[in-house]
This record gives structure tokens, C-alpha cells and sequence, in this order.
């Protein structure tokens, strides 16, 4: 018997066991190989079928492959792609950014997260965020890409709204306030913290807090309304001020609105806070601005029929003086009775530079000359107690104003200063230029954006507390005590200065001073006014023919006789046409004639009637109430004009100078 060879044996295992160990190696292999075939078949299916972009990328950068959803995300087939650099296709901003992500992915063999940008092919631009990871054994990188085009898109348009949101808050000075009622944190909006003058990094919004801030003689309505909120009550809209951390005091306007749950229970209250210290600043000047408009029409209606009156009392006083025959007590009666009214002529003046009806004579003035000339006068005036001190800019402005109306209310304003200052101090004078802006102009009323020259007249006295300030430009409004001052000097002032285009703002505290600032229009280059007219010594008519229109039949009969002692011949009339037949037959050298008449022609249309068909004729005007129009300016037209109510001496004066003109 042949002899059989022993098998290979490791002491332990049988021949079976180890075929049945062979069997499963084999056995093994084959699962992990179907494994392996089915773990590809799984991958190739979500590399086809998957909605984000795939990339697979040599250490180059040029793409391997590329997934079919390349076409729907970057309009590129596949093919279109593959063996191209992706530097073809990234946005060039984002080229470099990329590289680096990829040079750090390979160097720490870690997943990078990182957003970049890629270029359609239809050339819009098309956001994604990436997932990539390096491979070491096949030196590639895998990518996996979503398009956040339309995410991006809407967080882009989100933060648009809500900077033009803020934007609009801020041109509005509105802002949010939102408290939660279980927790009761607030969250305010950037322009709540402007608004009040705070900031995010020191001030902690809390109920509390904004209490705090509220002007103390409101607190007790706040409280109120957050008392209401707390009940779930939707508080009326309400307006109260507040106090900043500088003091500063803000008008407040704010509506609330309480959130609750769906079962009922309070959440939050969210309310919007607005700024409102301009509005209402410009409709307290536009209701100060109505009422002294109304105020000026009012009195400059009283002023023309008043003139009238003394234009009576006094030309027949003149007369009356003159046919006495030497009665000592007779002359003191008509003196004090002429006194009188031309004292109240002078009242009659001052509600016209109210009213802004008062004639002037506007000149190109130097405001610094003029100011030292009077500064004597004021000596005298304010006495030796009050010093005054003169701060004068030697490259002021030249302005176009009436330079006498402009002394008076310099001395207006210094004897205003000297009452305040009953144990003397300091009367300062300053001039100065400036520029008005738009902003400012648009809170304040009558004020146009340009260049003014500005005169600050100061003093170091009492002061005025804000409810006395806010009325002293009214006529007759006067803190003085009864028989020390009329009420009107002020207002002249005001009227004086608008009339002149100008503007006027007064600040002053109780304890400490006054100051009043007269804003002039600087003057245009060139612009020159009519010269004022000299008086002349008094000469009388030699027999020349006045026309004197005059539709108040009292008043009519004074000038009558005026002329007639001054020696003209005089035909009468109470209307523009009774005037005009009067012309057609005789002739006439000089048309004395009212402004205001009532029914028919005014005395600018007889005149320019009169010198369209009569040239040679010369031309004076006269009223109690002479509006200074554009279609009617006595200055503008050349034309000459007599104030009522006037004296004889004036009369004829003026008269005489027309005729020798």
C-alpha cells in the first residue's frame, strides 16, 4: 500500500475546516464586492439625479466630472465643463477665495464650508454654498454645491427694506419701541436711541428707564398709558416731552399697539415714537405768523381811517393858529390840541410799521456807519449806569433798508434794554454775516435761504421767561407798567424788519439777558434805491393849479384851504371820474390825489392814466394806509408820496419841490 503524503497541518485544524475557512474568504470577497457594486450603482444615481451641483476637481482645478444638474443651476451641460478650469466659470472677485479654500482643504484633508460665486452662462451671476472635501488617494477634491441665488436675493431685498426702512424712520425721526408684557424686555430701534439722545452702549431700555427720561409735568399721563397697556387697553395716539441726557426738551408724539396670543393672553406692545419738536415749532410760527397777519390787517384798516380823522384835526388846527389874533391862552389850547394829534399821527405810524404798510426809504446803507453814528444818541439815551459795547465786522454786508426806520429801531431796541436794566450793565452790539440755509428757512416762517447781515443787540438784564418772549412782538402787548410804554415799539420793530425782507428772533432768560437778532438781505451788486428827497426851505405857490382828489368831504376842505393859503389855485374832486372831466377841461400843473378811494379807480390807476395822457403833469399821492404792491409802488414809479396825516409845511414843501423838479 502506497504510502498517502500528510497535509499541511497547523497542529489545530482539520482538512474540513480549514476548506470550509478557504470557502468563506471566497464567499466574503464576492459580498464585498457586491457591496462595493451597489454602493457605486447608490452614488452614481445621486450624482445624476441630484438638484445641487457636484464637482469633482483635479488639484489643478480643472473639473473630472460634473453633474447633470449643472445645466438647470449654470446653464452648462456637463460636457460643456468637464476638462475646463473652473476659473472659466467662477466670478473673478471670487477666484482667488476659492483657490485658497482648496489649497486649505488639501493641506488639512478637512471638509470645507465656504459660499462663492459662479457666472451663468446667460451671464448673471449665481451664488453657492459649497461642501468640499480632498481625496489624498485620487488627488481630487469633491464638491457639492447649493444655489443660494434666491436666498441671498431675498436676504439682500430684506435688508434693503430695512435700511430704507430706517431711512424713512430717520427722515421721519420716527422709530419702534417693542416690549414684551410677560418679561417686560424692551427692545428699542436705532432711531428711538437718537431720538432720545442715547446710546445702545451705555443706555439699558426699560420701561423704567424711559419713564425716567419723560418731562416730569408728563409723567403722570405716560404712567397712565403704560397702566392701560399693562390692562391690555390700546392707549389712545398722545403727545408729552421728553428731557435728553443734555437737556435738550423733545416734543414726543406716540401710538401703541398691544399683541396678544391666540388664546387671548398680552404678549407685546409695539408703538412708534416720532420726533416732533420741528412740526409743531413751525405751526406754532405759522399760527404766530396767521395772528399777527391778522393783527397788521386789523390795524392797518383802523390806521387809514384814523388818519383821515387827524388828517382833519390837524390841517384844521394850522389853519386855526394862524387866524389867531396873538389870545396867549388860546395859542396853549391849539398847541396842546396839535400836540396831541400828531402824537397820535405818530401812534398811527407805528401800527403801520406793524402792519408792514408804512411807506419807506430804502437807501444802500452801511449798518456799521450807521451804528456808530448813533452811538452818542444812545449814550445819552440809556444814561451813564449802562455801557455799551460795539463788536462791529469790518467786512459787513451792505444791505438796501430805510436808514432812518432802522435807527429807530436800534433805539427802540436800546430803550427796551435800558428798562431792563434798572441798576445799569451792558448793552452789547454786534454785526456779523450770515448764510441762511434751507433747513433753516423751513422752520421758520417769511424766511427765504440767503445771505443776511446780522445785527445782535444784547443786554445784561432781567430777562424774559418763554410765555413773555413768545408775545412781545404783538402790538400793545407790554409788561410795562400802566402810563410807561404804549405796546408799540416792538411791533414797529417786527413790521419794520419784515417789510424790509428781513427776519427777527429774540432768546433771552429769565436772571441773565436778552439778545435780539435783525436779519438784513444783503445787498445785490449794483442795487441802489431812490434817494431820499432833502426838504426844502418853504416856498408858496405862485398861482398854480392843483387838482386835490379826496373822497372824504371834511378832509377835502382842509387841503382845499391848505393850498389856497399857500397860494395855488385849487379845483376839488371825490372820485377818479368827477377828476378825470375835470382834466378833459382845464388845465391843471399838479394832481394832489388820494390812494384809497372807495368804488371806482384807485389814485395809482388816475395817475397813470393821467400821465399817459398828460406828461406834464406832475404827480403827488397821498394816504393813511399806503401799501407798498408791485403793481402800485409810489418808489418804483417815480411818483411822490405824502403820508397822511400830514402838516401844511409838508404840504407844501412837497409840492413846491414836484414843480421844480
Amino acid at each position: 500500500m502506497a504510502n498517502t503524503p500528510p497535509e499541511p497541518s497547523d497542529g489545530n485544524t482539520s482538512p474540513a475546516e480549514r476548506f470550509r475557512a478557504a470557502a468563506g474568504e471566497i464567499a466574503s470577497d464576492a459580498t464585498a464586492n457586491a457591496g462595493q457594486e451597489a454602493t457605486h450603482v447608490i452614488n452614481q444615481r445621486i450624482f445624476e439625479t441630484s438638484l445641487d451641483l457636484i464637482l469633482v476637481v483635479d488639484r489643478r482645478g480643472t473639473f473630472i466630472r460634473v453633474s447633470p444638474s449643472s445645466m438647470a443651476i449654470l446653464g452648462y451641460r456637463p460636457d460643456e465643463m468637464v476638462g475646463h478650469s473652473a476659473a472659466e466659470f467662477l466670478y473673478r472677485e471670487d477666484l482667488d477665495s476659492t483657490r485658497n479654500e482648496m489649497r486649505s482643504a488639501r493641506r488639512g484633508r478637512l471638509t470645507r464650508n465656504f459660499e462663492c460665486r459662479y457666472v451663468h452662462k446667460e451671464g448673471r451671476v449665481v451664488t453657492l454654498w459649497w461642501t468640499g472635501v480632498w481625496s489624498e488617494p485620487e488627488q481630487q477634491h469633491f464638491f457639492i454645491g447649493r444655489d443660494m441665488t434666491a436666498v441671498k436675493g431675498a436676504q439682500q431685498a430684506l435688508a434693503d427694506r430695512e435700511q430704507r426702512l430706517s431711512r424713512a424712520q430717520s427722515l421721519a425721526q420716527m422709530g419702534s419701541i417693542c416690549v414684551n408684557l410677560q418679561t417686560e424686555k424692551t427692545d428699542w430701534s436705532d432711531e428711538v436711541y437718537r431720538i432720545f439722545g442715547v446710546s445702545r452702549e451705555t443706555f439699558v431700555p426699560s420701561m423704567d428707564n424711559y419713564l425716567r427720561m419723560v418731562h416730569p409735568d408728563d409723567r403722570a399721563t405716560v404712567r397712565a398709558i403704560q397702566k392701560q397697556v399693562r390692562q391690555g387697553i390700546n392707549p389712545k395716539p398722545m403727545e408729552y416731552r421728553i428731557i435728553r441726557p443734555d437737556g435738550t426738551v423733545r416734543q414726543i408724539y406716540r401710538e401703541s399697539e398691544v399683541i396678544r396670543d391666540e388664546a387671548g393672553d398680552l404678549l407685546y406692545v409695539n408703538s412708534t415714537i416720532q420726533d416732533i419738536t420741528e412740526r409743531r415749532q413751525t405751526e406754532e410760527q405759522l399760527r404766530q405768523a396767521q395772528k399777527m397777519e391778522a393783527v397788521g390787517n386789523l390795524t392797518g384798516g383802523m390806521a387809514h381811517d384814523f388818519n383821515n380823522l387827524l388828517g382833519i384835526i390837524i390841517g384844521n388846527l394850522d389853519l386855526l393858529r394862524d387866524r389867531q389874533s396873538g389870545d396867549p391862552e388860546a395859542d396853549e389850547l391849539t398847541g396842546e390840541a396839535l400836540d396831541a394829534a400828531l402824537r397820535g399821527a405818530d401812534l398811527t405810524r407805528r401800527l403801520l410799521a406793524f402792519a408792514r404798510r408804512q411807506p419807506l426809504q430804502p437807501a444802500r446803507t452801511n449798518v456799521n456807519e450807521l451804528i456808530a453814528g448813533i452811538v452818542k444818541l444812545l449814550e445819552r439815551t440809556l444814561g451813564e449806569q449802562i455801557q455799551i459795547t460795539l463788536d462791529l465786522n469790518p467786512d459787513l454786508w451792505p444791505v438796501v433798508v430805510d436808514p432812518a426806520q432802522l435807527e429807530s429801531s436800534l433805539t427802540n431796541l436800546a430803550t427796551n434794554a435800558r428798562d431792563a436794566m434798572p441798576v445799569g450793565g451792558q448793552l452789547i452790539i454786534v454785526t456779523g454775516n450770515r448764510s441762511l440755509d434751507t433747513d433753516y428757512a423751513s422752520q421758520h416762517a417769511e424766511v427765504q435761504p440767503g445771505g443776511y447781515a446780522l445785527i445782535e443787540v444784547s443786554d445784561t438784564g432781567t430777562g424774559m421767561p418763554p410765555e413773555v418772549a413768545s408775545h412781545i412782538f404783538e402790538p400793545f402787548y407790554t409788561t410795562k407798567e400802566q402810563g410807561k410804554g404804549t405796546g408799540l415799539g416792538l411791533s414797529m420793530v417786527y413790521g419794520f424788519i419784515k417789510q424790509s425782507g428781513g427776519h427777527i428772533n429774540v432768546y433771552s432768560e429769565a436772571g441773565i439777558g436778552t439778545t435780539f437778532r435783525l436779519y438784513l438781505p444783503r445787498a445785490e451788486v449794483g442795487a441802489e434805491a431812490a434817494p431820499a428827497v432833502a426838504p426844502a426851505a418853504l416856498v408858496r405857490g405862485s398861482g398854480e393849479t392843483v387838482l386835490a382828489v379826496e373822497d372824504n368831504a371834511s378832509l377835502r376842505r382842509v387841503v382845499v384851504r391848505q393850498l389856497t393859503e399857500l397860494g395855488y389855485h385849487v379845483l376839488e374832486a371825490e372820485d377818479s371820474q368827477t377828476a378825470l372831466r375835470i382834466l378833459e377841461g382845464e388845465r391843471v400843473d399838479v394832481l394832489f390825489t388820494d390812494i384809497v378811494m372807495p368804488g371806482g379807480a384807485s389814485g395809482y390807476e388816475i395817475a397813470g392814466r393821467v400821465l399817459a395822457r398828460w406828461p406834464q403833469i406832475k404827480v403827488v399821492l397821498t394816504s393813511g394806509f399806503p401799501e407798498n404792491r408791485a403793481n402800485g409802488d409810489p418808489h418804483a414809479r417815480g411818483l411822490r408820496l405824502l403820508s397822511k396825516p400830514y402838516r401844511r409845511d409838508d404840504l407844501g414843501r412837497l409840492i413846491r419841490d414836484v414843480l421844480d423838479t
